[in-house]
């Protein structure tokens, strides 16, 4: 099967693609033929070393496709079913094994490359809209690269919740694409927190989902309200720094918190739970995905360079 293979922490020159043997099932996984595969910011922090990964490995932790065998003591997973998974590596390829305890059903009405397109980000929107700060009516949120895939399904999620949404972005193109997706108000980053509390009339916002990290963080502080909450979900710009927690009490009681998918889709009941939330959003037309662009499997390196860049809006896709 082709695959991508990264031998070497490092740049995007590291995605290699080559042939490799097919995959064989073992007890309690499945084969899937892969359709699509989500690119995702994960993906650069396991390739350039920022997460631990052992070498060599087939990238990619996302991706949905049709079973193509099952192993043994597969009972709930039939050869032909459409299934996506996320948190699993080897997803930049032809052929992926998953534990079948990771892959979802995709229901009827989801194409596969929606499927692959939404369900990492999707899960991550919904505990993050739903556990970490539950977003309701007359809330105002603050989301930051509002134009990428994160921001868009967090932009969609808060406004059906009924929420008020302002978001960041960083050119013309991309604040359109915010205000599509139903941004109320689409600043620049510079001078953001300032921005926030005028059109807040001092008070600040209820929540703040900030994927960006460093070059944002001061400021996603200074835009909350009073015990407001800062869900520091992601570090594309780099990490934050330590910081003394008596900013946190000095700001109004503020909550922080870093949280990660894994611990927000522990059991096989929550995943499933989440999943078939996410994808009910997309039948009902409540999420509208923005596949900004597919990529060959081939030109792995590219898609990580361009998103890396901040070169994309909306979601990336690998097809083998």
């Amino acid at each position: 099967m082709r695959a991508i293979v990264v031998s070497e922490s490092g740049g995007p020159e590291v995605l290699v693609p080559g042939e490799r043997p097919d995959p064989v099932p073992g007890p309690g996984e499945v084969l899937v033929d892969v359709a699509a595969s989500g690119v995702n910011f994960i993906d650069v922090y396991y390739r350039t070393g920022a997460y631990a990964q052992p070498l060599p490995y087939v990238p990619g932790v996302e991706g949905a496709g049709t079973v193509a065998a099952v192993g043994g003591g597969v009972g709930d997973v039939a050869v032909g079913d459409r299934v996506a998974w996320s948190n699993v590596q080897g997803s930049y390829a032809q052929k992926a094994v998953v534990p079948v305890d990771k892959v979802v059903p995709v229901p009827d009405g989801v194409g596969l490359d929606d499927a692959a397109a939404a369900l990492l980000q999707g899960l991550t929107a919904h505990y993050l809209t739903r556990s970490v700060h539950e977003v309701k009516p007359g809330d105002t949120v603050l989301v930051h690269a509002a134009a990428g895939g994160m921001g868009l399904l967090l932009t969609q999620v808060s406004k059906a919740a009924g929420a008020r949404v302002i978001g960041t972005a960083s050119t013309p193109e991309k604040k359109r694409t915010a205000r599509d997706a139903g941004a109320d108000e689409v600043l620049d980053y510079d001078g953001f927190a300032d921005r926030v509390r005028e059109l807040t009339g001092g008070e600040g916002v209820a929540v703040v989902y900030d994927g960006v990290g460093a070059p944002t963080f001061d400021g996603s502080l200074a835009s909350l309200r009073r015990r407001g909450v800062l869900a520091l979900y992601g570090a594309a710009g780099g990490k934050v720094p330590p910081f003394d927690p008596q900013r946190l009490n000095a700001a109004g009681s503020l909550f922080l918190t870093r949280p990660t998918l894994a611990h927000y889709t522990a059991t096989r009941d929550e995943l499933l739970e989440r999943a078939a939330d996410v994808y009910g959003w997309i039948v009902s037309g409540t999420l509208r995905l923005h596949i900004g662009k597919r990529y060959d499997l081939a030109d792995a390196a590219a898609a990580h360079a361009d998103l890396e860049a901040r070169r994309t809006t909306g979601k990336l896709l690998l097809v083998p």
